[in-house]
């Protein structure tokens, strides 16, 4: 489930809990999303790259993620950001 945390300093974070692990959504995470998919990479590096435990908590992160996160290009991401917190 994706869920937005926010924090005293008003931030918005973006994250996705897969198994017990929260991992948030950020420049860097979305680098390693789009590694995964535009090279050949199995489950068990993308687990190794996000700090997760098995490749099964891998997929469960892929299955959760909206498509407009995954498909967001990473130098972006802070605009995407700052534009949904305007419009709330």
């Amino acid at each position: 489930m994706l869920k937005r945390d926010l924090e005293l300093s008003q931030e918005t974070k973006y994250v996705v809990k897969a198994g017990n692990k929260e991992i948030e959504i950020n420049e860097d995470t979305l680098k390693i999303i789009r590694e995964y998919l535009h090279r050949p990479m199995s489950l068990e590096e993308l687990a190794s790259k996000l700090g997760l435990e098995s490749w099964d908590q891998a997929y469960e992160f892929i299955k959760k993620i909206p498509a407009w996160i995954i498909w967001t290009p990473p130098s972006l991401w802070k605009y995407r950001i700052k534009w949904i917190k305007e419009k709330e």
